[in-house]
């Protein structure tokens, strides 16, 4: 995608995600973890299928212990594309490469995972290297290789809808959809449309939004497509040969929040259509943070609409995007989706992983019961003094800005270029002289320490923009009032590190930090922390990051 992050001083805050093609060139940080699954490279019993150059593929036997399916950090996989054929189930999946701290989906190739097996078992075969556009399509750039899917024909073969690069193109974005076809998911494939893209900008119907993730449905002997990002979504059906629209596409704006990663499919006889959804805000079931995103639904009575809304069947994860895969596999069904939960893992540095799915048929039509993610990242409980996990949080700018998340002030990461919902920031046109964050335990809590991570885009004594704080101080609640602690060392404001103070023992339920807004003389800049650590004389096992309902200013 080619997509342009806002900075935190601009008036109008971008109300999505950031470029995937001309990606904002930060460095992220990543929480190392450990590795909780081996993959051992070994051939599959059934041979190693050719690759477009007719060599044999490389693959390899994986046991999953939990998700994320592939957790080493060794391969980052992402968009899964679930596939039921032949009694085997198959992932279709992207590949990020981006190096440690950079923040660009660098996604040159496509994966595949396959088991014949139930999938909770752990039991897959990787093909690390399945495909990249330029092995297919000749009128592709290499690399850019975002969410495709493969699916069985109306001719029984197998198509694979990929959103890649036009080489060569007078349109203002080169993102097309291009199909390839095999006799079997596993290739070797060739370009079903070598003369180009069926959907492009330009070509067989013009649009002007950014043509990628493809979803395809064959339903009976009809075929239908969607497609879209950016909160556009247009779908169509198509001719049996896979590739020609019928009519014209329509648009899809009826689905609340859709963003981006439409998947369509059918059960008993209603038409489903999942997607990445931020619709953002502190009541919304979706997202507080708009970088962020759920996986919500939507179902019609027919594979064209009209779409109805029926809620949210996953809350954001530990990456930013999100995307839905969901197949029935051998009399259950199945989600995919990806996190950041793999070692070195990160926004871009993504991971799938694989859940049930379950439906409550008491409605019609049928919900999809909210999907409670398993595994996740390894978690260290050895008891630490910063009891911040455990706390509450509010600030004087409650409800935050959309584009900042409160919850990242105790969520335990520090990242060397953070994006928007990485951190809490106080950032308007107009900012005031003085802001505040509140931390409540749920019991008295006795504390020596605290220290916070400060962000900034401008230099201490602006007066636009994120800069340090002129001075901060901290504030404990006696239950009548607010008094400041005694400080044993001084404060400080310096960007990208801690700035810990510590102050003679207090016995607290709340900590306040009251900062003085950098500025010019004229205005004021607004505050930005990634990371409020407490420290307690009294260390504690931290608690897995949750969403927790927000303290009490008042701290009653």
């Amino acid at each position: 995608m080619t997509r342009t992050l806002r900075t935190h001083s601009a008036p109008d805050v971008y109300m999505g995600r950031w470029p995937r093609s001309a990606r904002h060139s930060a460095m992220v940080a990543v929480a190392v973890l450990s590795s909780l699954a081996a993959c051992v490279a070994a051939p599959h019993a059934r041979g190693n299928p050719p690759n477009a150059d007719g060599m044999a593929q490389e693959r390899r036997a994986v046991q999953a212990a939990s998700n994320p399916i592939l957790r080493t950090g060794a391969d980052y996989t992402s968009d899964p594309a679930p596939l039921v054929a032949n009694g085997r189930l198959y992932l279709l999946t992207g590949r990020d490469t981006a190096p440690a701290g950079i923040n660009d989906f660098m996604m040159p190739e496509w994966q595949l995972l396959e088991t014949n097996a139930d999938p909770m078992l752990g039991r897959w075969t990787h093909t690390p290297h399945f495909l990249r556009p330029a092995d297919v399509f000749a009128w592709a750039t290499p690399g850019r290789a975002y969410a495709a899917q493969i699916v069985r024909g109306v001719n029984g073969k197998f198509y694979l809808y990929a959103p890649v690069i036009q080489a060569v193109s007078s349109n203002r974005d080169r993102f097309a959809i291009g199909v390839a076809v095999a006799e079997t998911p596993t290739g070797p494939w060739v370009d079903a449309h070598p003369s180009g893209p069926i959907v492009s900008q330009s070509y067989p119907v013009a649009n002007t939004i950014q043509n990628i993730d493809p979803t395809v449905l064959v339903d009976g002997g009809r075929v239908f497509l969607y497609w879209g990002t950016f909160g556009r979504l247009k779908g169509v059906e198509l001719a049996p040969d896979m590739m020609t629209f019928i009519g014209t596409p329509i648009d899809v704006t009826t689905l609340t929040g859709f963003f981006e990663a439409p998947w369509l499919f059918k059960r008993r006889g209603t038409y489903y259509l999942a997607y990445a959804g931020n619709r953002a805000g502190p009541t919304s079931d979706c997202t507080e943070a708009v970088y962020y995103a759920c996986l919500a639904y939507g179902t019609a009575p027919s594979p064209l609409g009209p779409w109805t809304y029926r809620g949210v069947l996953l809350d954001p994860v530990s990456s930013t995007t999100s995307h839905p895969g969901i197949v029935e596999y051998r009399g259950a069904w199945y989600l995919a989706y990806h996190t950041a939960d793999a070692a070195n893992g990160g926004h871009f540095r993504r991971s799938v992983a694989i859940d049930r799915l379950m439906w409550d048929d008491s409605v019609s039509p049928a919900r999809i019961r909210k999907v409670i993610p398993t595994g996740g990242a390894p978690f260290d409980s050895t008891p630490i003094a910063n009891i911040a996990s455990h706390a509450r949080v509010t600030a004087s700018n409650a409800p935050v800005p959309v584009q900042y998340w409160l919850r990242a002030l105790n969520d335990g990461k520090v990242r060397r270029a953070p994006l928007p919902p990485d951190m809490w920031a106080t950032w308007t046109a107009n900012n005031p002289a003085q802001q505040w964050v509140l931390f409540q335990w749920d019991e008295p809590v006795t504390l020596d320490a605290s220290s916070f991570y400060f962000w900034g885009d401008q230099p201490a004594g602006a007066g636009i923009g994120v800069a340090p704080p002129r001075a901060w101080r901290l504030e404990s609640f006696d239950g009548a009032e607010w008094k400041p602690v005694t400080t044993t060392t001084a404060y400080a404001s310096l960007v990208n590190q801690f700035n810990r103070v510590e102050f003679a023992q207090v016995t607290t339920r709340c900590l306040r930090a009251v900062f003085d807004a950098s500025t010019d003389g004229r205005s004021y800049a607004a505050i930005g922390a990634q990371e409020w650590q407490v420290f307690a004389t009294q260390a504690r096992p931290p608690r897995r990051f949750t969403p927790t309902p927000s303290a009490s200013a008042s701290c009653s």
